[in-house]
Parts: structure tokens; C-alpha cells; sequence
């Protein structure tokens, strides 16, 4: 028993099982004298609903997951280049795939059982804008350990043109 894989098995139940579940191990490790473990385990915290959903993606689509992020990868070097063209086209793409995406984590999270409401599928597409937008929100996605949907992603921070690009 170990701190990363009971993670993994945790953040793969649905979110009324978690507490519980998380309960569970954390008392079995205290019983088993590993304090440590115990305190590793306490600290996960349940996700919300959309967080996850959009991690169930993540976990069960893989493929469509990284491409997400490399769509992201794409449009944050488009940023950086200020490429008005594939500006244009990235930002369509980027549309049409957290619609599809959206609508592919909401259909898998109702066959594990879990009802999603449109309030919790837009979270769902606040949560991909925020992968796009964020590498360190992907990774965390991609690991399928989101607990809440991040602030709403406006635009891509932090991102410098190269020097010589050219304004769109």
C-alpha cells in the first residue's frame, strides 16, 4: 500500500465514494503503524463533480486527452509567435474540441453512474479552457488529480512574443 497508487484508486471512484473510501485507508494505515502514509492519504481531498468528470476523461481517454494538451502546446506558440492564421484556426479548433471533449467526459461520467448536470458540464469546460491555457494544470488533469475547477482561464498569461515576431 502506498501513497500514489491508493491516489490513483481514490481519484477513480465517484465522489460520494471518496470520504469514505479515503476514511477507510487512513485508518488501516494508522492500524498498520504508518503515520506517514496515513498523513498522505488524509490530505486528499475529494473532488467536485467536475473535477471528476474531466478527470474521468483523462483516465479513460487518454489519446484525446493528450491531444488536448498539445492543442494547447500548439496555441500558446501561436500566442508566443503572434501567427494570426493559426491563431485563428487553433481558437476554432479549440471550440469545437472542449464541446466534444465536454460531451465525451459527461457521457462517461453517467455510465460510472454519476449524474452531470449543465452546471457541472460547464465547470467540465472551464476545467479543458484551463488545460489549454495552463501546463500545470494539464499535468495535474492529465494525472487525473484535479479537486476543483481552476479560476476561468482569460487568454494566455505569462506568454512573451519571440523576439522579431511580427504583430497579428
Amino acid at each position: 500500500m502506498d501513497a500514489e497508487s491508493l491516489a490513483v484508486e481514490l481519484f477513480g471512484l465517484r465522489p460520494s465514494e471518496f470520504t469514505a473510501a479515503r476514511d477507510e485507508y487512513v485508518a488501516k494505515a494508522r492500524k498498520a503503524g504508518d503515520r506517514e502514509l496515513a498523513a498522505a492519504i488524509a490530505a486528499l481531498r475529494k473532488p467536485t463533480v467536475a473535477a471528476w468528470t474531466a478527470g474521468l476523461l483523462a483516465r479513460r481517454r487518454p489519446k484525446e486527452a493528450q491531444s488536448l494538451v498539445q492543442l494547447g502546446e500548439a496555441l500558446r506558440t501561436a500566442h508566443r509567435t503572434l501567427d494570426a492564421g493559426q491563431l485563428r484556426k487553433l481558437s476554432h479548433d479549440q471550440h469545437v474540441v472542449i464541446q466534444r471533449l465536454a460531451g465525451t467526459a459527461r457521457a462517461l461520467a453517467v455510465e460510472a453512474g454519476q449524474a452531470v448536470s449543465e452546471l457541472v458540464l460547464h465547470e467540465v469546460e472551464q476545467i479543458l479552457h484551463a488545460v489549454l491555457a495552463d501546463p500545470g494544470v494539464a499535468k495535474e488533469w492529465m494525472a487525473g488529480r484535479l479537486v476543483k475547477a481552476p479560476d476561468a482561464a482569460l487568454g494566455f498569461t505569462g506568454l512573451e512574443p519571440q523576439p522579431g515576431a511580427a504583430p497579428p
